[in-house]
């Protein structure tokens, strides 16, 4: 009786939770080679208490109510996993198994400072984009590699450029619809809310988010409470397209009421970075505050932007770099003392985002965004009216012209700003007093997109090994197009007329011919594009396979409508109005089937078939003038497979790849200036040739190696090789407009001899060996030489068509044209291969709840000046006499221009978080 007595006080005693028995939820830290993390730091997003794992890697939370939660487990050193799991009304101990941390080299330590400037100019410089790869690390040796080794020098993995890739924020595309690349512009200096994304998959790899392309897919998830609560703040500096960069983040983590906020902002800034004339102004800025309502239920609101103000460099031909040096820039000059850049970009596009997070059951969720980005993207160039061109690298301007001297063109070799205001003012009237406008001014080629966009993404567990995905995404996109006036440069007004066709009118309907600062001139129009998707994707995991399957469809529809009437008469009626609607219709499949030998060796399998509609710059041939539709423009047809072997042991970590990929009837825009001479004047302007290329075919077939070997529990080597041919298989058909000549056809040109031609852009074959050392003292210092061979020139489709050595009135070979001088001036340059090394260094400390860390990063430490990281052909001479001629000059006029690597660059950091 007094035993019964007892228990029955004891249970009284005890605290009510022990009748209500809540979850207790357990794991262990590892690193990957399966030893404990002692002292890892493991978040809880849902509450404001962190626990550390022990000697054992060992964590638990106590007394956890059922529901949807989400923890952060970090080290110094390795890199940090978010990790979601539910909690169950039933549940008394939950485990959550072993999380493996990976190493890294430290926060910041590679990354890549982005600079784009080539693809700022008209002049060319399509392959110079760059890729997903260079702003985040992707997860085995050879990703790694290509994203901070190689992809410092345009290394593109397996050729695939930023066309095909694809970047999301909460399910939402950045790529842009004018020509379908991403720009980083949108959120450059926000590394700290974008150093891990939610989501990275690579080249044809199905998503869980999106269908993808053939570059891979990384997806950014922007909800307050999945970044780690802390504050960190951070400095940066560097030599390559700026000098400093300054950084501020807080994130609060969710609070007991439910709420969450992440604010992060930053500058990057710097006048005298490597190359001359070259300077920036940067801001960004990015807050998220979530509301969670129940555990089932949260909503959060997004807001980012990067405004950036930045000067170009401009690509020159070998003559000038070998008179000026590989840090020449033409596009600047002395004004008043300071530097002043012709070619300014001013770039500032926010954007909204909106997130309904929902769980459905016990196996669901439902995530719905809707996203509204709007603002500006302005670069500038000098402009002039029947004046001769300023650019000090103009052909007649150089030696090998024969009117200057080597001495006197490196007196006149940057742009003269004191000239141009002076012969403008020397033109502000005429003889009898009336005004006259500017021979020279700055406008600005402005774009102004206002995107809205809603996605949905729904996934569930069908069963324990079975998960589905569908994603429906729509996108309204209303871009305006026009070109402003941007300085005068000391002139009353400038002409909005047509110096290239007797003076037109640029705007026929309106009387008053005179423009101002801030005034629209030369062309204004504007695209509007709708676009749906639906995308259904599954995963089946069995003991040894796991198969994945990925559908989708789409439907896009898009028109111009011009707002200048052009004076040019053929022109008249396709200039101004809407245009009819290009509709297009895209569908595709993707697999993935990953057969396990054992727990350390797989064999995976990826197979994508689909189209791709082309975007609007390939729709349109020159939307600035006109609604003509580029001849054979339709989707690309897009085939791709890899077959790999992985090996995912303590001591060796290696994956084999094997991969070919098709594209057919694609179409490529070529967008440059070429001069036109008036013999009678002796004056000298440009015109812009708008040059396309359509039913162009593509193979892309290759191997890649990446291994990570553990030499010593300290010690690895880390190795890559890739080993591609990307070439044209085909001769596609040829086309041209411009405002001069109108539409030319194939009737004209013919077709482009290109087939065996070599993609450019990147190198083709690129080799990486390093090593890296971390110490458990938290310091690592690592370095890796890189080999880079088969970089090719990129061409101009004219200067390879039948009309650049036949007779138009015959249609005959010229006389004295054989095969041999055919090839001499139609052959593709192959440029030099290169040897680059590499270096990382940093040190991580801790005190007490401040972690602070220093990292230096240095590319290219043997300042290797003669790697062409790219060029292009000018698209000049199209007969075959002049391409002759120019061929067999010791100094052509017209020699391909280049970009050249930078020479040794660093970037150093410091960091403090708390």
């Amino acid at each position: 009786m007094i035993k019964k007595l007892s228990l029955i006080s004891l249970f009284t005693l005890m605290p009510a939770s022990f009748y209500f028995a809540q979850t207790t939820v357990y794991a262990y830290v590892k690193d990957q080679d399966g030893k404990p993390l002692e002292k890892a730091e493991v978040d809880l997003a849902q509450s404001s208490d962190d626990v550390t794992a022990d000697k054992i890697g060992y964590f638990q939370f106590v007394d956890l109510k059922p529901g949807h939660y989400l923890i952060t487990v970090a080290k110094p050193n390795f890199e940090s996993k978010i990790l979601e799991f539910d909690v169950a009304a039933n549940e008394k101990r939950k485990d959550l198994g072993v999380i493996t941390l990976n190493y890294t080299l430290g926060s910041d330590a590679g990354v890549i400072v982005i600079d784009d400037s080539a693809s700022d100019s008209e002049d060319g410089g399509s392959s110079m984009q760059p890729t997903v790869g260079l702003l985040s690390s992707g997860r085995d040796a050879f990703q790694n590699v290509s994203a901070f080794e190689l992809g410092a020098y345009w290394f593109r993995p397996r050729g695939v450029d930023n066309r095909f890739e694809d970047v999301l924020f909460n399910g939402v595309s950045m790529s842009k619809n004018d020509d379908g690349r991403i720009d980083f512009n949108n959120w450059g200096g926000m590394n700290d809310v974008t150093r891990y994304p939610y989501e990275n998959v690579d080249n044809i790899t199905p998503s869980e988010y999106t269908f993808g392309n053939l570059g891979g897919v990384v997806y950014y998830n922007t909800r307050a409470s999945s970044y780690r609560k802390q504050t960190s703040l951070a400095y940066s500096f560097t030599n390559r397209s700026y000098l400093h960069r300054a950084m501020a983040t807080y994130s609060s983590g969710l609070t007991k009421n439910g709420w969450a906020v992440t604010v992060s902002a930053s500058r990057r800034w710097g006048d005298r970075a490597i190359i001359d004339g070259v300077y920036q102004d940067a801001y960004a800025y990015f807050a998220s505050i979530e509301k969670k309502f129940t555990d089932r239920h949260s909503i959060n609101l997004t807001a980012f932007g990067s405004p950036t103000y930045r000067a170009s460099n401009a690509p020159n031909t070998q003559e000038v770099y070998d008179l000026m040096g590989k840090n020449y820039n033409s596009y600047w000059g002395w004004q008043d003392g300071e530097k002043r850049n012709s070619r300014i970009r001013n770039v500032f596009e926010p954007m909204f985002i909106l997130t309904d997070y929902l769980k459905v059951g016990k196996n669901s969720n439902w995530t719905n965004t809707v996203s509204y980005q709007f603002g500006s993207d302005a670069r500038s160039r000098l402009d002039w009216f029947h004046a001769p061109d300023p650019n000090p690298t103009y052909y007649r301007k150089l030696p090998s012209y024969g009117l200057l001297s080597a001495d006197e063109f490196r007196q006149q070799s940057q742009i003269d700003w004191n000239s141009l205001y002076n012969a403008n003012r020397l033109n502000l009237v005429d003889g009898d007093g009336k005004a006259r406008g500017a021979v020279y001014t700055i406008v600005e080629d402005v774009n102004k997109d206002k995107t809205f966009n809603f996605s949905s993404h729904f996934d569930t567990r069908l069963k324990d090994n079975w998960k589905l995905n569908v994603n429906f995404n729509y996108q309204n996109l209303k871009s305006d197009n026009f070109r402003r006036v941007k300085d005068l440069l000391g002139a009353n007004f400038a002409n909005n007329l047509n110096a290239f066709n007797g003076d037109a009118k640029y705007d026929a309907d309106n009387g008053n011919t005179e423009v101002r600062e801030g005034d629209r001139t030369q062309y204004s129009y504007e695209l509007t594009r709708n676009h749906y998707s639906l995308n259904i994707s599954s995963e089946i995991d069995f003991n040894k396979w796991n198969v994945v399957a990925s559908v989708f469809s789409s439907y896009s529809e898009a028109y111009r409508e011009g707002n200048f009437r052009s004076g040019i008469a053929r022109f008249r009626d396709n200039s101004k109005g809407k245009s009819s609607v290009y509709d297009a219709l895209d569908a595709g499949v993707k697999g993935k089937i990953t057969y396990k030998i054992n727990g350390k060796n797989f064999i995976v399998y990826n197979g994508a078939f689909f189209s791709l509609a082309p975007t609007l710059n390939e729709i349109y041939i020159n939307p600035r003038m006109v609604d003509y539709q580029t001849p054979g423009v339709g989707n690309q047809m897009i085939n791709s497979n890899d077959l790999s072997y992985v090996m995912r042991g303590q001591i060796l970590k290696l994956r084999l790849s094997g991969y070919l990929t098709t594209i057919q009837n694609a179409t490529e825009i070529s967008r440059y200036y070429a001069d036109v001479n008036d013999g009678t004047l002796g004056n000298s302007f440009s015109t812009l040739v708008n040059e396309a290329m359509s039913g162009v075919n593509k193979r892309y077939m290759g191997l890649e190696l990446g291994f990570d070997v553990k030499i010593t529990p300290t010690l690895n080597a880390v190795g890559v090789a890739s080993v591609g041919e990307y070439k044209y298989t085909n001769n596609p058909e040829v086309s041209t407009f411009d405002d001069l000549n109108g539409f030319r056809g194939t009737d004209v040109w013919g077709k482009a001899n290109v087939k065996g031609y070599k993609v450019a852009g990147t190198p083709q074959k690129a080799f990486s060996f390093g090593l890296k050392y971390n110490s458990p003292k938290y310091w690592w210092v690592g370095a890796s030489a890189n080999y880079l061979m088969d970089q090719y020139l990129d061409f101009s489709a004219l200067n390879k068509t039948p009309y650049m050595y036949t007779d138009p009135q015959t249609n005959d070979p010229f006389a004295g044209v054989t095969p041999e001088l055919i090839e001499l001036i139609t052959k593709q340059k192959k440029f030099d291969n290169q040897f680059m090394l590499n270096a990382n260094a940093g040190k991580s400390f801790q005190f007490g709840k401040y972690r602070m860390g220093i990292s230096v990063s240095v590319n290219n430490i043997l300042n290797n000046r003669n790697y062409v990281t790219g060029g292009f052909e000018q698209g000049r001479n199209v007969n075959f006499s002049d391409a002759l001629a120019d061929a067999q000059r010791e100094t052509p006029y017209f020699g391909p221009k280049l970009w050249y690597d930078r020479g040794i660059t660093f970037f150093t950091n410091v960091y403090l978080r708390f």
